[in-house]
């Protein structure tokens, strides 16, 4: 079974981690974090695997 992703992230003003709707494969989520993380107000960018379905 393949491995699927999240990203979370925090972002500036908020108290709470935020999480991409969008399941990755791990190729993907490594190519979105760095996108994610050129973001202005965004930091501590982390790629998290999950549970199918989830």
């Amino acid at each position: 079974m393949t491995t699927i992703y999240k990203l979370t992230w925090t972002k500036a003003g908020r108290a709470e981690r935020q999480v991409s709707v969008v399941n990755y494969d791990k190729a993907s989520a490594e190519h979105y974090k760095t996108r994610k993380q050129a973001e202005a107000g965004i930091s501590d960018v982390q790629i998290v695997p999950v549970k199918p379905g989830v």
